[in-house]
């Protein structure tokens, strides 16, 4: 065996990837979807209308928007594995203090104002867990792992729009709506701090190198990270990508939910909320992992050029199953699990590629902090879409607006035409033996 293959495989051991991969990236899902898609499902038993849970819960968005405003400092003081504990911990807090301030009267001001902290919380995780990830992992293992971590944090999205949604309705059947969730909202307290504690065991400390402006001041780090990002070649292409890419599906994620529970004479489904946690918390789930997974696998050995294509065909085409749903509204539950199952196979599959182009635009010295500036792009690109889907479904109907959805799609397919893109990018390279 050579000397490489022996330094890549004891490199391999000394960060026990495993470990940790699948949970950091859950753990950075989880409350990300608690805080913008549970929310939606909470607000909706409390009776608010779509039009204004659409627009409050997109304003949730707003930190991971504006998190390159602070992403340098994240990389200037302390360790990403500080800043990812600290915030698992924060967040675990802040979802005790919201269990606590549901049953007060004015309890929706105080709720957009304790979800909007938490979601600042959530962002900065996020920096620090996209930085550890990048800093830690040589690129080919990044390519190999990227499948594992979009499945695990997709994982954390069933979480929180399947498998608690499951419970909140059961407890909606014992308690009121208001106890119901005050339990759930508890319970996501729990596993946070739960996570957190388990992370303070096996994340692998950072080595000295791995710390790219420890030595450089503040304020000469943070505004050459700025600069150095804007000044790239291709920049306004790279943003176009990232805004543009899920244009559809930052509509869709807001109504599909609300489409379900919605009673049918109003063009929904009228499925109960536990059983729309079912349908994303089995079905989904699993088509989800598949999909991740063999977008990661598939990646590592032709490269990401070979199959972005495929890709956003995969994570847009299957939008069209909403507007069959939406037209026929069927009663059968084999017809909507397959329609969900595809759909998430499909951005299980598709999501691999934008998250590999995240990486590939943050190559470079400031990699930590570059990425934090594009996935606030990609926090935008939900944000602004999802922030009127509500009164656009209103204004059109079901039917009509997830026709509109699929015609969202198309500027996607534009602009991958125009991504520079190495063919090399992604592939796994294999040491000799």
């Amino acid at each position: 065996m050579s000397a490489d293959s022996i330094r890549t495989n004891n490199n391999i051991n000394q960060n026990r990837p495993w470990f940790w991969i699948p949970s950091l990236y859950f753990t950075e899902g989880l409350p990300y979807f608690a805080i913008v898609i549970l929310s939606t499902f909470m607000y909706k038993s409390f009776g608010l209308s779509n039009t204004d849970i659409a627009f409050y819960t997109a304003w949730f968005y707003l930190p991971w928007v504006i998190k390159p405003l602070w992403s340098p400092f994240v990389d200037i003081y302390r360790s990403k594995r500080f800043w990812i504990i600290a915030m698992q911990l924060s967040l675990g807090a802040g979802f005790a203090g919201l269990a606590l301030l549901l049953p007060l009267a004015d309890y929706l001001r105080y709720s957009l104002v304790l979800f909007w902290l938490l979601a600042f919380s959530s962002a900065t995780h996020d920096i620090a867990a996209d930085g550890y990830y990048l800093q830690v992992l040589n690129n080919g293992q990044q390519s190999f792992f990227v499948g594992i971590r979009s499945t695990f944090y997709r994982i954390a999205m069933i979480t929180g729009q399947g498998l608690i949604v499951i419970l909140a309705g059961k407890l909606e059947n014992i308690y009121d709506v208001k106890t119901a969730w005050q339990l759930t909202m508890a319970l996501i307290s729990i596993l946070l701090i739960m996570i957190a504690i388990y992370h303070a065991f096996v994340l692998p400390r950072e080595s000295s190198q791995q710390t790219v402006l420890t030595k450089v001041s503040p304020f000469k780090g943070y505004t050459e990270v700025l600069k150095s990002f804007f000044k790239r070649e291709h920049i306004l292409i790279y943003i176009a990508f990232i805004l543009l890419y899920r244009l559809g599906e930052a509509q869709l994620g807001k109504i599909a939910g609300l489409f379900m529970l919605d009673d049918r004479i109003e063009g929904g489904l009228g499925l109960s909320t536990e059983a729309v946690g079912f349908i994303y918390g089995t079905v989904g789930v699993s088509a989800l992992v598949i999909g991740g997974i063999i977008g990661g696998i598939l990646v590592s050995r032709h490269g990401l050029k070979f199959w972005v294509w495929w890709m956003a065909l995969a994570i847009n085409l299957p939008d069209i199953g909403y507007i069959y749903m939406a037209i026929h509204q069927p009663e059968s539950s084999v017809v909507i699990y397959s329609l969900v199952g595809i759909e998430q196979f499909g951005y299980g599959f598709g999501f691999t590629a934008f998250m590999m182009y995240l990486i590939y635009i943050a190559d470079g010295h400031f990699k930590t902090a570059h990425y934090a500036i594009a996935t606030g792009f990609m926090a935008a690109g939900m944000m602004i879409p999802g922030m009127f889907s509500g009164w656009i479904q209103e204004q059109l109907g079901y039917s009509n607006f997830f026709i509109w959805v699929t015609i969202a799609t198309i500027p996607a397919f534009i602009i991958i035409a125009f991504i520079p893109l190495d063919k090399e990018f992604g592939k796994l390279k294999r040491k000799a033996v």
